[in-house]
């Protein structure tokens, strides 16, 4: 007797099409898996349901519109974090991962930049002894003065405007380009680290978008200017004199750097928004790190 088969209904197709679906190494149905919101961003498919206001709009779960990456942390090598967990706390909250996250990537800056003070384990670091005992928490205190302010409050700022949007924002650190900082750092003299970044969910609109992300960049301004006046009537000498030169040079290269128009740069989603802020802020920066860097534009600007 001739057997018919029976048609399959949905259930019996979905539940064959892991097998067809396999290959050698890849589990089943592995493509509905979110991946890491830390890895990549996604845009919204439309901005027809963000409000121009900014407000937060329910949803089932939390969607990752960008990643707002910090200062030394462009491309580097992402580390796993398991999804954010939203809160309703006030405008001010901060998480205690968030926190320990921001003590842990200001102490490894820190750290890295001690060593680059010192040239590195190549640049003659190891033949100074035991004075490394002293000189190295110097230069660790020299950093947290100095840079801290330039990372921290950029980071501060990129959260704060996103919160203010109603987005969830936090920071989060990443191990792997902190260990690499340091390690790049100790060895050969140079810092470029990785400390982390910071990762924003909701709704925002283009402009919403370039505002948040000018607040890191504006930052660095603000800190810049507030630099001015005391390295002007201070003496070129001391260590007090040297923080503040420092202060100036972390934040007049961390605002050029985050202007540069590539990849997940601040200056990339500021151009998308608006190319006329971004011509500004990108002149502006660049007129700073020449004023405070190269010696013709120091006396410049120590003669005004």
């Amino acid at each position: 007797m001739m057997k018919h088969a029976l048609p399959r209904t949905l259930k019996e197709e979905h539940l064959l099409e892991p097998t067809i679906a396999m290959d050698g190494n890849k589990k089943p149905r592995t493509d509905l898996v979110e991946d890491d919101p830390f890895a990549r961003s996604v845009r919204p498919v439309s901005h027809g349901k963000a409000r121009d206001d900014g407000n937060w709009r329910a949803q089932t779960g939390p969607r990752v519109v960008q990643v707002q990456f910090s200062p030394f942390s462009r491309g580097f090598t992402q580390s796993f974090r398991p999804a954010p967990v939203l809160h309703t706390g006030s405008f001010w909250h901060f998480s205690k991962t968030e926190i320990s996250d921001l003590a842990i990537s200001l102490a490894a800056f820190s750290l890295g930049l001690s060593f680059m003070f010192h040239g590195g384990l190549l640049g003659g670091m190891m033949g100074m002894g035991p004075s490394l005992l002293t000189t190295i928490p110097v230069y660790f205190m020299l950093g947290l003065i100095a840079f801290g302010p330039a990372f921290i409050i950029h980071e501060l700022a990129h959260k704060f405007v996103a919160k203010h949007y109603g987005c969830w924002a936090e920071f989060r650190a990443d191990p792997g380009g902190l260990r690499t900082g340091v390690l790049i750092a100790l060895f050969i003299g140079f810092l470029f680290m990785a400390p982390g970044a910071v990762m924003v969910a909701g709704n925002v609109n283009r402009r919403q978008n370039g505002m948040i992300s000018l607040a890191g960049p504006a930052s660095n301004l603000c800190l810049w200017l507030l630099g001015l006046p005391a390295l002007l009537l201070m003496s070129s000498e001391g260590i007090l004199s040297m923080a503040v030169f420092y202060w100036m040079v972390a934040n007049a290269i961390l605002g050029a750097f985050n202007m540069l128009p590539f990849g997940p740069l601040d200056g990339r989603k500021i151009k998308a928004w608006s190319e006329p802020v971004f011509w500004s802020f990108l002149a502006i920066f660049l007129g700073l790190v020449y004023l405070t860097i190269f010696p013709s534009g120091q006396a410049i600007l120590m003669g005004a």
